[in-house]
């Protein structure tokens, strides 16, 4: 068997054998394969695709690569939750401890964020002392006693897909279905998971900016799952302005704590509590909706939500006093309000933007390598659908200086859309 006769095969429209794409992934992982060659793979796959069943034996070839977290000695099912990535997306900080409070044991494998998109671990990077390194066994240990971890990926797990995203970037085959959903579910069965709720983001703040392409990945690594023996549940959340209040890393993590203690708005809590109750649904605690919701609900009212958050930074070494006051968190020195510049309603707050404001502005990266400011950001005090009267604050900059909060400002009131009749809010999810 020869890596040329695969390209070629899959060239020419063929359908590869699990085998054959066993070979070229095992291949590319030793280094047999040189990159010249996984680059006319990976260009051979966007533009003839792959059926699902070609989908599903890459997805185990490169879950295969590396080690298999097993957890099965210390929990009993794993549920995962996995978002594709959208601006003031900070759900993971407030549903793992919600699902964990009412008894379902999660431990999460976050990233850091890349361009636009925000990092779960580097909103957790707010907390001095957080540690988001840890190791197989930490982790595991730390999932029995408190039930609830939150760390960075092992880079033991699904190494073939390191190696091929990296040059998928540079390469112009990001934007291939088959490989994205290979490349998001091998980590999801690399990392131990039974059952797995996916927060396929869609919109102008997200990586799939088309509904019916968002549709069909979300079918695609549903059939994945399936194909693979895991249980799926795919939602398709809107992503056409900012999730929640806040954008910027300690902002983002201030929102998610204050979800915990049932101070949260009504649009992010909604999307928590959804994505929660099916988590609990497949994790066998609740057997439907109503039961899932109302347990969730509890967390928060009783307070068990905010506590288990509170073992978890403990537990990882972080300051819990910061948590307890969250005004200790990282603060940006300049603070400057963007106004109404009509009355009417607010129409428009473009994601991919603001996303790229925030990037501007110092919260995220351009580049992996680029250092962040955990304390710049924007909190919204208006979401689409909100009337509004002209000069009203619709958004507060955090900056660190006043030159950075003027241009910031600029590219926050490109993003806004006004009109003069009523407009519908956003949708929560699609269906």
């Amino acid at each position: 068997m020869r890596a040329v006769d695969i390209i070629i095969k899959k060239r020419d429209h063929g359908v590869l054998t699990r085998d054959e794409i066993n070979f070229f992934v095992a291949g590319y992982t030793r280094g047999d394969i040189p990159d010249y060659q996984a680059a006319s793979f990976a260009m051979a796959v966007l533009l003839n695709g792959m059926t699902d069943q070609e989908t599903t034996d890459l997805t185990l070839a490169m879950a295969l690569s590396g080690v298999m977290l097993d957890l099965s000695d210390t929990v009993g099912v794993v549920v995962d939750k996995h978002s594709s990535g959208g601006v003031g997306d900070k759900t993971t900080l407030s549903v793992l401890p919600m699902v964990a409070a009412c008894g379902l044991p999660v431990g999460k494998m976050s990233g850091r964020g890349l361009g636009f998109s925000g990092g779960t671990l580097d909103k957790l990077e707010s907390i001095p002392g957080f540690r988001v390194n840890l190791t197989t066994d930490e982790f595991k240990k730390q999932l029995k006693e408190i039930g609830v971890v939150l760390t960075g990926q092992s880079l033991d797990l699904a190494p073939a897909d390191g190696k091929l995203y990296a040059l998928r970037d540079v390469t112009g085959t990001v934007d291939s279905i088959p490989l994205i959903a290979s490349s998001i579910m091998c980590k999801k069965l690399a990392g131990g998971a039974h059952a797995i709720v996916l927060d396929v983001k869609v919109g102008n703040g997200a990586f799939m900016t088309d509904l019916e392409k968002a549709r069909h990945l979300a079918t695609l690594m549903t059939s994945i799952g399936r194909l693979a023996g895991r249980e799926v549940v795919t939602l398709l959340g809107d992503m056409n302005q900012p999730l929640g209040m806040a954008v910027g890393n300690a902002l983002e993590l201030r929102e998610a704590v204050e979800t915990l203690q049932g101070k949260g708005g009504e649009e992010y809590t909604e999307h928590c509590l959804v994505v929660g109750t099916h988590m609990l649904i497949l994790g066998k605690l609740a057997a439907n909706e109503q039961e899932a919701r109302a347990m969730l609900e509890k967390s928060i009212v009783s307070g068990a939500a905010f506590e288990k958050f509170r073992q978890l930074v403990t537990a990882q070494g972080g300051d819990v006093s910061v948590i307890d006051d969250l005004n200790q968190l990282p603060a940006a020195p300049v603070r400057v309000d963007v106004l109404a510049e009509q009355t009417g309603w607010l129409a428009g707050l473009h994601a991919r933007t603001i996303g790229e404001a925030s990037v501007v502005l110092g919260a995220g990266r351009a580049k992996k390598t680029d250092s962040i400011d955990h304390s710049v950001g924007f909190v919204f005090h208006k979401k689409v659908g909100d009337a509004i009267e002209k000069g009203q604050p619709l958004c507060t900059i955090h900056a660190t200086s006043r030159e950075a909060a003027r241009v910031a400002g600029e590219s926050i009131r490109a993003a806004c859309q006004y009109s003069e009749s009523p407009v519908q809010p956003l949708p929560h999810f699609h269906i």
